[in-house]
């Protein structure tokens, strides 16, 4: 097969939405098919907004035998940060029933990639199917979509819809726009994380028989094994370690984190707190509000990879990412293989990866008094932590590895490429 993937971000970037198409990817080629792969050079979430922020320079490169096409992600220049206000106009727009029309003419404003979506319409390659990821990003998702229509082959979509907290539907409107379902409606197959991402979306005219539950997956080997006493030689740590690793701001309960801690912390706890991962803005500035005693106590290490991330994970005693902004959420997966407890909010698609009270804990995005409650337990009975640990890491290589992951992947590729011939 010869097959286009479509992402707004791609390695050397490594959150989940990146690793699961590059997984699948890289798997692909290895089988002998042919992988290009269009996405745009932001490296940091910010520069979809802001162009002063981190991109990738090299517009044109073949990586573990995928061919990636980076195109510019264009600002204006008056008004930069357009986009992220757009997004709520549209929100609104939508809700009030405006013509689909005008929500895709904006969805081409935020963020703008005019050059990817022009290289798609005048491609002269031809393609067995196309797959695309990331229902924020719907101009691109459709301009990968309106190319399969045009070469009458099949279009599969992974949304990665973020349902968020239970008693809010904020965060979804942003994901099931009217013209962003209607994308996913018109989708030959529609990969989804969790069955409450499965159901959500067939309450709002998704076909059951085009929703594939796919889930995330981890390569345990390359995440067990690390050297604990490096990392924390490294840092000078020699207390227990309170693990987050993601993006590090609000959505995803680093804030939150940070609270509960201080409440630890002032209760005389004894830990050090981890922040690993690119730092948003707005987190930087709420930290270097905080008094010498609060910052000392934390480690902000940025991105973390290969050995370093083994040994990260090796040396931390539990994991904590209170996210209301994950569609499912690896890094759980990664802190299990490693044998850690977990700690997630009741949100999104996450109560659907931890079992609470099984292998780890779900509290409510936003409650740090509950948050420090479970971090105090964990910290103060290793061996629930250990057990905890220990049956996720049971159930992820009994059903979360990419290997199972890029199986169903291949398997339903092939069935729609075989339909349409």
């Amino acid at each position: 097969m010869r097959v286009l993937h479509v992402i707004q971000r791609y390695y050397p970037y490594l959150g989940g939405a990146e690793r699961y198409v590059q997984e699948i990817s890289e798997r692909l080629v290895a089988d002998g098919h042919q992988v290009d792969l269009v996405t745009t050079d932001a490296w940091d979430w910010e520069h979809f907004w802001y162009p002063n922020k981190k991109r990738v320079d090299i517009a044109e490169e073949t990586l573990a035998g995928v061919h990636i096409r980076r195109y510019p992600v264009r600002h204006i220049p008056v008004f930069p940060s357009i986009s992220p206000r757009l997004r709520r106009v549209m929100m609104w727009l939508s809700t009030a029933h405006a013509p689909q029309s005008i929500l895709w003419q904006l969805a081409e404003q935020s963020p703008r990639v005019p050059d990817l979506q022009r290289a798609l319409r005048n491609t002269a390659s031809r393609y067995d199917l196309i797959h695309a990821t990331n229902i924020l990003f719907d101009s691109m998702d459709k301009a990968a979509f309106d190319l399969a229509r045009a070469q009458k082959i099949p279009f599969v979509f992974t949304p990665f819809v973020h349902l968020g907290e239970k008693q809010s539907d904020w965060l979804q409107k942003f994901y099931t726009m009217r013209h962003q379902l209607a994308l996913m409606t018109q989708s030959d197959c529609v990969f989804v994380q969790t069955k409450r991402e499965a159901d959500f979306l067939q309450a709002r005219g998704i076909a059951a028989s085009k929703t594939i539950l796919l889930g995330m997956g981890v390569t345990p080997s390359e995440i067990s094994g690390g050297d604990a006493a490096r990392f924390r030689a490294r840092y000078n740590i020699r207390n227990p370690i309170v693990l987050f690793v993601g993006a590090v701001a609000y959505d995803k309960g680093a804030t939150h984190l940070l609270e509960a801690m201080k409440r630890l912390w002032a209760d005389g706890v004894d830990a050090t707190l981890v922040l690993a991962g690119p730092a948003r803005e707005p987190f930087l500035a709420f930290i270097d509000q905080q008094d010498d005693d609060v910052r000392k106590r934390c480690v902000l290490p940025g991105m973390v990879v290969g050995d370093d991330k083994r040994d990260l994970f090796a040396a931390a005693n539990l994991f904590a990412m209170p996210s209301r902004s994950d569609a499912f959420g690896i890094v759980y997966l990664e802190s299990w293989v490693c044998g850690l407890p977990v700690i997630g909010a009741d949100a999104g698609g996450v109560p659907d990866v931890i079992d609470d009270g099984v292998d780890g804990f779900l509290v409510p995005f936003g409650d740090t008094v509950i948050l420090a409650e479970r971090i105090r337990r964990l910290l103060n009975d290793p061996a629930l932590a250990q057990k905890m640990g220990e049956r996720g890491k049971a159930k992820v290589l009994a059903r979360f590895t990419w290997d199972r992951v890029y199986e169903d992947v291949l398997a339903n590729y092939r069935r729609l490429v075989e339909q349409r011939v």
